[in-house]
């Protein structure tokens, strides 16, 4: 069972006392769940760590015992889980008397830089072609398939950010669109120069891109699978798939080709 299903939020207060929900969780309801964590963690805490919640961490509602607050992500969304003194769970998101939500502020500070420095991380150790700079004061990851006419956009509009060493593009390679998009993929990353492989495939794309290797050797193929659990992990159905941070240092994430008047936004000023 994926923690996912639960991220349907829906939990009313007024000042302190549920009044309504939408989700409960039940401890022991999730197989394979084990002992595990800190000994005064709630039951249905671990087992929806077991499950795939991450970053747990505690917070205080302002209500004793009544109602303990735990932070978390769920393929990398934050979500708030709220656990009551039976024992069981809410996720959802906590609405006072007004209608306004409640401890949004204290869940954004929990997991916002954390949650943004592991997905830079993981970000920059893939196999990333770079384009651009290397001492450009701004990177922007893009998950990239070489049959992609939205990246091959993505790519042209980024033109004058890159060839200014405003922003160094970094392309996270997969190979998903077409029968040929793994070889082509192949081609790029086995390349000598992977950053003119890259070029030559964006620039010849109208007719054809960079011609498909003539297979793919296994760590290639473990490269772009690796390539494209990433991609899925960071919520991209489709290419481009673009990663920034903004002027706070948080990680935004862009799904396709960003409207024209949206690029300064991802790209920064020119």
């Amino acid at each position: 069972m994926s923690v996912r299903k639960f991220v349907i939020p829906a939990l009313i207060a007024v000042p302190v006392l549920i009044v309504a929900a939408v989700f409960m969780v039940v401890p022991g309801r999730f197989g394979g769940a084990t002992q595990t964590g800190s000994p005064d963690t709630p039951a249905v805490v671990r087992a929806l760590a077991q499950e795939g919640l991450q970053d747990l961490r505690p917070f205080d509602t302002g209500t004793g015992t009544e109602l303990r607050g735990f932070a978390g992500t769920a393929g990398q969304q934050p979500i708030a889980l709220y656990v009551l003194r039976d024992g069981t769970a809410i996720v959802g998101t906590r609405i006072d008397a007004n209608g306004n939500p409640l401890d949004m502020e204290r869940i954004d500070d929990l997991l916002t830089q954390p949650t943004s420095e592991t997905v830079w991380s993981k970000l920059a150790a893939a196999s990333w072609v770079q384009d651009g700079k290397a001492d450009a004061p701004r990177v922007v990851y893009t998950f990239s398939d070489p049959n992609c006419r939205f990246c091959n956009r993505f790519w042209a509009s980024a033109r004058p950010w890159v060839d200014a060493g405003k922003v160094q593009l970094r392309h996270v390679m997969v190979g998903v669109i077409k029968p040929d998009s793994r070889t082509k993929a192949a081609a790029i990353l086995g390349a000598p120069d992977r950053t003119a492989a890259l070029l030559r495939n964006e620039q010849q794309y109208a007719s054809g891109g960079i011609a498909p290797a003539p297979g793919v050797p296994p760590e290639i193929a473990d490269t772009l699978a690796a390539h494209e659990q990433l991609m899925a992990e960071l919520g991209f159905r489709g290419t481009p798939g673009i990663v920034y941070r903004d002027e706070t240092g948080a990680i935004q994430r862009v799904n396709g080709m960003p409207r024209p008047e949206a690029l300064a936004t991802v790209l920064g000023t020119l």
